[in-house]
């Protein structure tokens, strides 16, 4: 099975709110792509991995993604955010 045919399998089986994550990301994939290809002709495209991963992350390591914000919707993204952290119990 193709991986193309394993995502439409998984696809099926999720709620209309899931999708719609799912459909955001994936814009988010190819946003990201096109302006790394745009970016820079010396330069070729950077390819769709992840290249960082913040679990188990310290202020200090995140100090790197100060002002690396590039879009319009942060407040959007910011309430997302809020919406679906994970309340803390000390």
């Amino acid at each position: 099975m193709t991986t193309k045919e394993q995502i439409n399998q998984e696809l099926e089986k999720l709620p209309e709110p899931l999708l719609q994550e799912i459909l955001d990301f994936v814009q988010s994939l190819q946003a990201k792509h096109e302006k790394n290809s745009i970016s820079s002709d010396s330069q070729p495209a950077q390819t769709l991995t992840t290249e960082h991963t913040l679990t188990g992350s310290t202020a200090e390591d995140l100090l790197e993604f100060v002002g690396s914000w590039e879009g319009s919707d942060i407040r959007e993204c910011l309430q997302l955010v809020h919406d679906s952290r994970i309340p803390l119990e000390f």
